[in-house]
């Protein structure tokens, strides 16, 4: 299995200054409440479905789960570009283009290729995760992007992680996006996809293409079904009134917006969506 190298530099965006804000409302347990039943999950199978984000094979839930996260750092003022989310899908093959970024404000999904995990986070499939230096290991979680630069892998760009104890050291672990020779369609296709020490590595040559529409303070949500990262991450537990739902505001996305959804803003807390297939 070949192994792509992620770059190694020292940290100088101004990433440094991106943190999770301390909330405390958020609930210590995962909602129970069922979430096909809530105002905000028919808000957002709207948007997946104008989106066609079945047909590139992303599924409900883990977009339900990123658009939630995208809505919690909106409403927190941490993402200077605010029409893009970026998912990264690892309950899916590494031989499976399992990157999408979505362009929300027109329902358009601008990329969808490949991308790599960690050596250490599995061959095939990334089961094992980590926030620990030398670990070689994909993080999960919200990311908001930096700034790009030349480095040891080329055009390269900075990822800080907003979830502490889950991500937040991806920054000084240099854990970047950037291009792979070893990360594309041939490859796949002998199930040899390269794995890299935990960056998220696209096919050579589109790197520069997605890390300059993403760059700059988007959002990125790194997905597996992973029990400890459903439970533990505050952001998918969060409870909070969503940016694109407040009422007496116009909507984000008003021709995406339900008939039933335009007069009210009540109920519109979306809770994490339980897998049924979880790696632990």
């Amino acid at each position: 299995m070949s192994v792509s190298l992620c770059s190694f530099v020292s940290p100088k965006s101004g990433l440094n200054s991106v943190f999770l804000p301390v909330d405390k409302s958020f609930p210590s347990l995962l909602p129970n409440k069922p979430v096909g039943q809530t105002k905000a999950y028919m808000y957002v199978d709207s948007i997946y479905t104008k989106t066609r984000l079945e047909t590139y094979g992303l599924k409900r839930e883990v977009f339900y789960n990123a658009f939630k996260g995208y809505e919690y750092l909106l409403s927190k003022g941490m993402l200077d570009k605010t029409n893009l989310l970026t998912i990264i899908d690892y309950s899916q093959s590494s031989t499976q283009k399992r990157l999408y970024v979505i362009d929300l404000a027109s329902g358009r999904v601008l990329y969808n290729t490949y991308v790599s995990h960690g050596q250490r986070s599995g061959k095939e499939f990334a089961t094992s995760f980590s926030n620990v230096d030398e670990s070689h290991k994909s993080s999960l979680g919200f990311i908001v992007t930096g700034s790009p630069y030349r480095g040891g892998s080329g055009y390269s760009l900075h990822l800080k992680g907003v979830e502490p104890g889950i991500n937040d050291h991806i920054y000084r672990r240099n854990i970047v996006m950037h291009g792979s020779h070893y990360v594309n369609e041939k490859r796949a296709d002998e199930s040899e996809l390269g794995r890299s020490f935990g960056c998220p590595a696209v096919p050579y040559g589109q790197q520069y293409d997605i890390i300059n529409t993403i760059k700059n303070g988007s959002c990125v949500f790194i997905w597996a079904p992973d029990n400890h990262y459903q439970m533990a991450s505050k952001i998918l537990n969060a409870a909070f009134e969503w940016p694109a739902l407040k009422g007496g505001k116009a909507q984000q996305f008003p021709d995406l917006l339900p008939p039933a959804l335009n007069n009210t803003t009540e109920n519109n807390k979306l809770p994490v969506q339980p897998s049924t297939n979880n790696k632990g």
